[in-house]
């Protein structure tokens, strides 16, 4: 026999306060049919009606989706989008059974049996009649009173058919043509409740920040004589707060609202997410006949007209993230550890908001963001299309009072992108309390605007509007596009204007799933699904780091350049809402850098210490003052992490300063010069380099003897987008898709002298050309070390532009380098990274396919040194000068090439990087920090190259 369990959610300590009371409580008592989620499911008995293993029983996972337990056909919506009973569409049939056990103490009860998701249109038989209507939506709770179909103490049997797609064409409209996977199958738990026999059917709260409390309470029947009901709040230390509530109920109603006033309470925000434990008590004379127990929070939301959003009194800008509901190998079927993982990283990112695109989560998300403060955005289905009225007003009624407790829930969305039916609008406050403001994601209601991907320049006309702005997408990523890149120029805007409301990135995290009809590989449906701030497991791209840097919720406002003269102090910015810097904490350290030829990664300690953070209030500025010891210009860097109250690191900013440091250095021995009919050769040590007299480039290096395939530059490399005019602007004549190529401008170039000659103990070659690069200078010094040194003139707009050596890309092993990373810098994507010794293997990844980050190809910020590890040996390269670029080979777009295709560089030197644009913006329209670069005048630089043959 499945032996049932009872609920309980309560906080240390409260057992006890309702010990003394001496009453036996009467909880619902649960009875789990499935599991609870991914890896803790249960058999069922299961067919299919088509696709793959159809036509025959066997056995399911419950939950689950159907196609990752082999069974059925993938599809992904948007291939249909706009039709409702479209031929080709996978529309398979799942008839379920499960055989089960009700204890006999149960028959004076009331029982349900409760789905919370199943996909699409469910039917619902126990011992062979049917349980009620059909159910049509997918990603909601629906119950159905199973009292009188049970055998109690016997065992019972579950029928349930699911059919994938709805008979119902505005449910295929909403929730089946949309820009995501379309999955089959019964994916979230299914359980029972059994009730006693008089019993509270569910509560809506309403908890405001200045302790006004009111709560409806709803009996599943309507009431006799003298019943009553009491509600005691109690705080996470088991505490009773206030006096209890207590109101009787009118004979024959089935509700009573219970009112009350709290005072000194601590109130729910993202940053402070204060819960209570309430727990209410239903009583027929003296008699405790049913006690159910909750979780809320003091808040109130309020939305000032022209100006903001208002939590407790206080402006708040969302920053916010767009998240399915998703796993690889389970697609929509999820589990506590995998919700709480998903809002654990959306905070670690410094975000405080998310929105719940386009569907209900399950309730254990909107546990997390209760529990670790998260401001929500709930949904209604809908993309596009929507749910007709008869439809519509079932579902509302599902999502609001399964999730109206709730007080992360700050919105509801009816729908998004037009998949709004505006007679839905006024149904969400029937059922909630709170009156909550709903929104239509890319509309204007209830005073926010919403509207979704305006391009910088477009979002600055709609702060223009009589309106609180908030889009509720923006800068939609793709692959390594989006996101990071031009956010810092979107927050800046967004932070300062006085109607903003801030804004949600699409989207969290790739969804891709793990097809289990192509042994796991992972499926983005091309560019679809391949929008995430992280991929499918969570893997972390470059423009995680961009926004956790650029949301810190604390800003230390020095320049990364300290002066000669610094005494340690630094201003900082209280970002936060409600939280005084006197609760975070600072460390700092001073660190050395290692030599390239030290094989190490990371940096030595040389001093460290810790900070209690000054008394800032929130939106406030001040100071900080790290005690330096007088050597400290000593040390090569200076870190500065700031640290949430919960000790958890914001950011890390690094400090350096003036310094005068060579990172490869000569040795000993002598340099001999040779010369010959067509080349140079000259020898240091082990190190032996030819030198064309014909194209003034390396044509050979040999180590040691043997040889080292780096040659052909430095090559002068300049490019702009394919649809930019020469002043940098955008033709429109231009072929469609030229904003995606990067073409390398073809520029001149002509020998006009070479000239080799020992000067000292050194040799000096000494080249000049017509065109871009004039002069080049090669020394050749003691113990094979060579200086670089060049100067090249172009006057114009570009995008790309410096200096690249060759060397065969598929010889090359790993990098170790010293620089800012470990991610990859676009020129609008510079935030994010650290100064640091970094190691990296090589790899080429496929972006939207295969998701191996860092990548080791690409445009890194601030390098001082490089040491290539390659298949016949160490290459070394070295920088004395700072804000340049190192250029690790051509970063890698997806298959499809829709964010950019770039000149085919090696090993290189580059003063300007591209931006990145985004899926639906192109770079000119991502802000400042994305625009084309109109250079002037000549450039110098000095580089170092070391070998070390095999």
């Amino acid at each position: 026999m499945i032996r049932p369990i009872r609920i309980h959610k309560l906080f240390l300590g409260i057992v006890a306060v309702f010990a003394v009371s001496g009453l036996k409580a009467q909880e619902t008592e649960i009875q789990y049919l499935s599991g609870k989620g991914y890896q803790d499911t249960k058999e069922w008995e299961f067919k299919i009606s088509g696709g793959r293993n159809s036509e025959e029983w066997s056995t399911i996972s419950v939950p689950s989706v159907w196609e990752q337990e082999g069974f059925g056909k993938y599809q992904y919506g948007i291939k249909f989008y706009g039709k409702p009973f479209p031929d080709g569409i996978a529309d398979e049939v799942g008839e379920y059974k499960y055989k089960f056990d009700v204890p006999k103490d149960w028959e004076n009860k009331l029982v349900r049996i409760v789905f919370d998701g199943s996909m699409t249109d469910t039917e619902v038989r126990v011992n062979g009649r049917s349980a009620g209507d059909k159910h049509q939506g997918a990603f909601y709770r629906f119950k159905y009173d199973i009292t009188d179909l049970l055998k109690y103490g016997k065992q019972n049997l579950l029928e349930v058919t699911v059919s994938k797609e709805s008979s119902n064409a505005s449910v295929n409209l909403a929730e089946r043509r949309a820009d995501y996977w379309n999955f089959g199958g019964i994916f979230r738990p299914v359980f029972l409740e059994a009730f006693p026999a008089k019993f509270i059917d569910r509560t809506a709260i309403d908890a405001q920040a200045n302790g006004q409390f009111r709560a409806e309470v709803f009996l599943g029947h309507a009431s006799s004589q003298d019943m009553k009901v009491e509600a005691k709040v109690i705080d996470m230390a088991g505490k009773l707060v206030g006096k209890p509530i207590k109101k009787s109920i009118i004979q024959g109603g089935d509700k009573v609202i219970l009112e009350s006033s709290f005072e000194g309470v601590d109130l729910w925000t993202a940053e402070t997410p204060n819960l209570y434990h309430i727990q209410f008590s239903l009583y027929d004379g003296d008699e405790l006949v049913h006690q159910i127990d909750d979780r809320f929070g003091f808040r109130s939301i309020e939305l000032k007209a022209s100006d903001g959003i208002y939590i407790n009194g206080q402006r708040v800008l969302m920053k916010g993230v767009n998240k399915h509901s998703f796993w690889p190998e389970s697609g929509r079927t999820l589990n506590k550890e995998l919700n709480y993982a998903d809002a654990k990283l959306i905070k670690e990112m410094n975000m405080n908001a998310v929105r719940l695109s386009h569907y209900p989560s399950d309730p254990e998300f909107l546990e997390a963001c209760d529990e670790l403060g998260l401001y929500v955005l709930h949904e209604l289905g809908g993309w596009h299309g929507h749910y007709d009225e008869a439809i519509g007003m079932k579902l509302v009624e599902e999502l609001v009072t399964r999730d109206v407790n709730h007080p992360s829930v700050i919105f509801w969305d009816n729908g998004n992108e037009g998949g709004w039916n505006t007679e839905l609008d006024d149904e969400f406050a029937k059922w909630d309390p709170q009156n909550r403001p709903v929104l239509h994601p890319q509309q204007l209601l209830s005073g926010v605007e919403t509207m979704h991907y305006r391009s910088y320049g477009e979002t600055e006309e709609y702060f223009r509007g009589d309106y609180i702005f908030m889009p509720t997408e923006f800068l939609h990523g793709l692959y390594d596009g989006g996101h990071g890149g031009g956010l810092f120029d979107y927050w800046e805007m967004m932070r300062q204007h006085p109607r903003s409301g801030g804004g949600f990135l699409w989207v969290f995290a790739d969804e891709g799933i793990a097809r289990t009809d192509q042994d796991g590989r992972i499926d983005n449906q091309g560019n679809y699904g391949a929008d995430g701030i992280v991929g499918p497991h969570h893997e972390k791209e470059g423009s995680f780091f961009t926004i956790k840097e650029v949301w810190s919720p604390v800003m230390v406002m020095q320049d990364d350049k300290l002066p000669v003269d610094f005494d340690g102090t630094f201003q900082v910015e209280n970002r936060y809402d409600f939280t005084n810097l006197n609760a975070c904490g600072f460390e700092w350290s001073l660190g050395a850098f290692y030599e390239p030829e030290e094989e190490k990664s990371g940096h030595k300690v040389i001093q460290s210490g810790k900070l209690s953070g000054p008394d800032v209030a929130p939106h406030g500025e001040g100071k900080i003052i790290i005690p330096l010891p007088s050597n400290w210009k000593e040390a090569d860097v200076l870190y500065l992490t700031a640290k949430s109250p919960e000790g958890e690191a914001l950011w890390t900013w690094h400090f350096t300063w003036e310094q005068s440091k060579q990172y490869l250095q000569a040795g000993a021995g002598t340099v001999e010069l040779e010369e010959n009919e067509g080349n140079y050769v000259v020898s240091s040590g082990d190190l032996k380099v030819t030198f064309s007299k014909e194209s003034g480039q390396i044509v050979s290096v040999k180590e040691g003897g043997k040889d080292m395939a780096f040659a052909g530059g430095p090559r002068f490399v300049a490019a702009r987008r394919g649809d930019r005019t020469l002043d940098g602007t955008v033709d429109p004549e231009f072929e469609k898709g030229m904003d995606r190529i990067y073409k390398e401008l073809d520029l001149e170039q002509e020998l006009r002298m070479i000239n080799a000659e020992k000067e000292g103990e050194n040799v000096v070659v000494k080249v000049s050309y017509f065109g871009s690069l004039e002069e080049v200078v090669w020394t050749i010094q003691l113990g094979g070390l060579l200086q670089l040194d060049y100067t090249y003139t172009y006057n114009g707009v570009v995008e790309l532009m410096g200096v690249s050596f060759d060397y065969p890309e598929e010889k090359v092993k790993a990098i170790r380098w010293l620089g800012e990373g470990p991610y990859r810098a676009w020129q609008n994507r510079i935030h994010g990274t650290t100064l640091d010794i970094w190691g990296n293997d090589y790899n080429d990844p496929i972006p939207g396919e295969s998701f191996t980050y860092p990548e080791f190809k690409g445009y890194f910020h601030d390098w001082h040194w490089a040491a290539f590890e390659t298949e016949e040996g160490k290459i070394y390269m070295a920088n004395d000068q700072q804000n340049n670029y190192l250029g690790v080979y051509t970063p890698r777009d997806g298959r499809d090439a829709l964010l950019y295709t770039l000149p085919q560089t090696g090993l290189a030197v580059f003063d300007v990087i591209p931006a990145v644009r985004n899926k639906v913006n192109a770079t000119d329209l991502v802000g400042p920090s994305s625009q084309p670069k109109h250079v002037r005048g000549s450039k110098s630089r000095r580089v170092y190259f070391k070998f070390k043959a095999n």
